[in-house]
Order: C-alpha cells, then sequence, then structure tokens
C-alpha cells in the first residue's frame, strides 16, 4: 500500500472513532523514521484506547501489519508505527504538554533543546 492511501486510511479510521483534533504532519525529508505523523485526540483512556486498536485492525486489514505498538492499554498516549505512518492518539491534556506539532515546526536545533528539557 502506498503511504499516502495509509495515510488516508489512518485519518478514516480517526474520524469513524470521532477522535478530536486530527493532524497530519508531512516530515518526509526531515526524518527516517516516517513520512507522516498523524495526531489526533482522545476523550477519555477508553476512547484513546479503543481509537488506537481501531486504528491498528483497520491498518492489519489493509495488509499493513503494525510495526510496534505502544501506550495503548495505559489510555493516555498511544502510539502506533505503521513504518510510513506514525499514529500518536492521546488525551488532550497529554497532547498540550507535549505539543508534537510544535516540534515539528521548530528548527531541529531549537526542537531538541525543548526535548532534552522535557525529559529532564
Amino acid at each position: 500500500m502506498q503511504v499516502e492511501a495509509l495515510r488516508d486510511l489512518v485519518v478514516a479510521a480517526l474520524e469513524d472513532m470521532k477522535a478530536n483534533d486530527i493532524t497530519v504532519i508531512d516530515v518526509r525529508g526531515r526524518t527516517v523514521i516516517a513520512d507522516y505523523l498523524v495526531i489526533a485526540s482522545g476523550t477519555s483512556e477508553r476512547h484513546v484506547k479503543s481509537t488506537a486498536e481501531a486504528v491498528a485492525f483497520k491498518a492489519k486489514q489493509a495488509g499493513e501489519k503494525p510495526l510496534g505498538e505502544e501506550g495503548v492499554q495505559e489510555g493516555e498516549w498511544a502510539l502506533i508505527d505503521l513504518n510510513g505512518v506514525i499514529v500518536h492518539v492521546m488525551q488532550p491534556r497529554v497532547r498540550d504538554y507535549y505539543q508534537l506539532e510544535k516540534l515539528w515546526e521548530l528548527d531541529p536545533a531549537e526542537a531538541e533543546r525543548l526535548s532534552r528539557e522535557r525529559s529532564e
């Protein structure tokens, strides 16, 4: 499956699950880990879990088995790695704290500095 089709499948799955504030960030040429980051908010632990599970299920149905899944059971920040597309489903307070969208808007040196500060 082409990465654009996978991105669209992910967005459709998030919309079906009523995820909020869906954002797609094109990171081609900025990192080797993925072509797209898709970030969305869930309204509760259960909503984050079920939304992330739905994304993984839809990808598997389309023949794209996730390379990894993190945080799905906790329900605060779930990450689904679909190789060319990395999906983050977060509770709003977690999303506000980490501000992934803002990190990808910054120049690389500033993003690294902020990342180090948050991990201390």
